[in-house]
This record gives structure tokens, sequence and C-alpha cells, in this order.
């Protein structure tokens, strides 16, 4: 058992949880992965992973029992991410951003909200999280989507941009400002948009470098009228309620970017294992273990702070956001260097589509810009340090 091994042993989960993961990880490797390189070839969406994926009932494990979930730890959730990632990185983005984006319902809505949006995804729902925006991409505040109460309903006017699942969600977690609320910070205002509301519509999907059967939209809102029921929280709660789902967003980016990372790594290993230069494996080579030793240090590095933090998460610590800033720009750092050296390691094979480590490097780039750039996690870790 080599090291990663003992580390995956050692992840704390309950036995209902460790039967979980065992059953991702063969759907992963037996329906999953076969499927990976086709869905990059199309860019088409994965529906038969999702079909797939609901057939477990995976949405579930989210969702409070009470309105029909089946919830199990953060630890188990990430897991999956982190399996299902390392099998098709497009899937594994298309499942947990119904966490990302249903996860602040659960944390802020109302009972009757809970009562009657979240069956949806129990059932196998898709979601979407809008924030982005053209000019508003890491600074959130300068989003100009707009909210105008009009009597019991809302109307949003406005667009957003880079949207997984924008195409295909049933539910939306929309952000925009409270038009009767001056300051640009404390105007940010959340709501919940259904799919098929008039005036809602796609203007168009990314052709991307990886991800790409993960489906990323541009979205208009032209009018769209939503009953004031569909607000989260109060006008201006926008601000508090992002930040609060960033904290446990982050942490589920880098166990997509482990993912990637972890499936190259196996790869590169077993490649080397086998193939021959001058008379002798590759992997007998002391440049070549040094290599292998830097990625497998990285791996056990930011795999054994992904549990830490997600026991942190587990545990209801609310004060974690630097940790998950910390976890997630190393972890996609990590991804990037490592998928490169594993090209680097297949040599000119690793340049043609026959291997997935020309793909998973593509896939990994993602992870480095999304849920923040790592130039702003930079900051934000650097600057708690301040003294005041």
């Amino acid at each position: 058992m080599n090291v990663l091994e003992r580390l995956d042993v050692g992840i704390t989960l309950n036995d209902e949880e460790k039967m979980i993961v065992e059953s991702v990880r063969s759907l992963a490797h037996e329906q999953i992965a076969p499927r990976a390189a086709d869905y990059d070839r199309t860019a088409a969406f994965p529906w038969d992973n999702v079909r797939a994926i609901n057939e477990l009932g995976l949405n579930a494990m989210f969702i409070p029992e009470e309105y029909g979930g089946a919830p199990l730890s953060f630890t188990c959730y990430v897991a999956c991410v982190r399996e299902i990632s390392k099998a098709c990185a497009s899937t594994g983005i298309v499942w947990a951003t119904n966490f990302h984006a249903i996860k602040p319902v659960i944390e802020y809505g109302t009972d009757a909200q809970k009562k009657r949006l979240l069956p949806r995804i129990a059932e196998g729902g898709l979601a979407s999280l809008a924030i982005t925006e053209n000019g508003a991409g890491s600074d959130a505040t300068g989003m100009r989507t707009t909210f105008t109460p009009d009597g019991d309903d809302i109307v949003i006017n406005g667009s957003k941009v880079f949207i997984t699942n924008g195409d295909v969600a049933d539910l939306y977690l929309l952000f925009g400002k409270w038009s009767e609320i001056d300051d640009g910070k404390d105007a940010i205002s959340v709501l919940v948009l259904e799919k098929g509301t008039p005036g809602l519509t796609v203007t168009g999907t990314e052709h991307k470098m990886g991800t790409r059967a993960s489906s990323t939209a541009a979205l208009s809102f032209e009018n769209c009228r939503v009953p004031r029921a569909n607000l989260l929280g109060k006008p201006g709660d926008g601000l508090r309620i992002l930040f609060g789902s960033l904290n446990r967003s982050r942490p589920s980016v880098a166990a997509h970017a482990l993912g990637i990372a972890r499936a190259a790594f196996e790869d590169a290993t077993a490649y080397i294992n086998e193939r021959k230069q001058s008379g002798r494996r590759i992997i007998d080579f002391q440049g070549i273990q040094f290599m292998l030793a830097d990625m497998a240090a990285e791996l056990v590095l930011c795999e054994s702070l992904l549990w830490r933090v997600a026991g942190m998460v587990d545990s209801g610590a609310s004060d974690f956001g630097i940790e998950a800033s910390i976890l997630k720009m190393r972890a996609s750092d990590a991804a990037m260097r490592i998928t490169t050296d594993a090209v680097q390691l297949f040599g000119g094979y690793g340049y043609c589509a026959d291997y997935r480590v020309e793909r998973l490097m593509r896939d990994a780039k993602i992870t480095q810009i999304w849920e923040g750039t790592n130039q702003v996690h930079r900051q934000l870790i650097g600057r708690s340090f301040i003294q005041k």
C-alpha cells in the first residue's frame, strides 16, 4: 500500500458513507470514465452520467431529510466529488455545482422555500449558481443585474456569463442588486429563479479549452418576473450569503482539482513503470523518481488539508475561510503542475489525445480560475495577517 492509498484508508467516514464512496468509485470507473473522452471530443452535455448519478440518488446527500434528502457528511461529499472528477472532470463540475447552488437555500431559506425547492434537487434536478458578469468576475460587487420590487413580485433585468449548468438548470441561485438600495455593496441580494421563467434567455455557450462537456452559458434577463417569495433572506443579504457559500464551495473545487491530479499521477506512474528507455524502465532513472516524489508529496499535503478542512465543516466550524482559500489555491496549483508533469512523463504520447493526460492538463487549468482566481486567494491569505 503506497502513501496515497494509506491516506485514502484514513478518511473519516462511517460505514454507510464508505459504502456510498465505494459505489461512486465503481460507477466512476465502470460508466463515467469510459465516456469521458467522447464527451470531451463532442462537448455534449453528459446526460448519461447525470442519469447514472441520479440512479444512485447522490443529490440526496446534501439535502435535509425533511425535504426529501438523505444527508451525509461534507467529507463524504468531497470524497465523491474527487472520485467523479477523477473519472470525468466535466461531470464532476456538473454534479458539484448542484451543491454550490443549493447549499445557500438550505442554510438561509425559509421553511416554505425549502419545502418547495429542495425536493426537486433531491430527486435529481440540476441547479446553477449565477454570479459572474462582464466586468464583474472576481469582484462580485461590480455586478449590474437589478432586482426591482413590484408589489408581490420582483422584476429582474441584466445578464450573466460563465454560468455552469446555465443552459440545463432547473433552478438558478441568482445574485443581483436591489434597486432601492443605493450602496452597490449593500444592494447585493439573492433569489431563486426557476427554469422556464418568461424573459430568461440562454444567449450562448462557451467553447472551452477543457471541461468541455460541462456547459458554460451566458444568460439574459429581460423583465423576468418572480414572486417575492423567491427572495433568499432580506434585500441586501446577498454578500453575506455569497461569502458563506463560497467557504464551502472552495473545498469542493479543491476536491475537483485533486481528482484530476490523482488521475494524472496514477496514469503517469503506471506508464513509467512499463515504458522502457535505453533498456531501462523510465521509473528507474533517478531524475524521474525526483519528479514522481514531488508530485506525490504535493498530493499528500493537499489531500491531507482537504480532509482537515472537510472535518472543520462537519464539526460546525464557521471561521475557516482562510483555510478554504489556502486549500483551493494549493490544490489547483498542484493539479496544474501534476498534469503538466504527467504529460512530460508520457513524452510525445502525452501531447496526443490517445492518452487522457492531454485532456487532464486542459481540465486542470480552470481550477486555478473559478471560485476566485488564485491571485485573489493569495491576496485574501496575505492580508489576513495584517495586524490592526
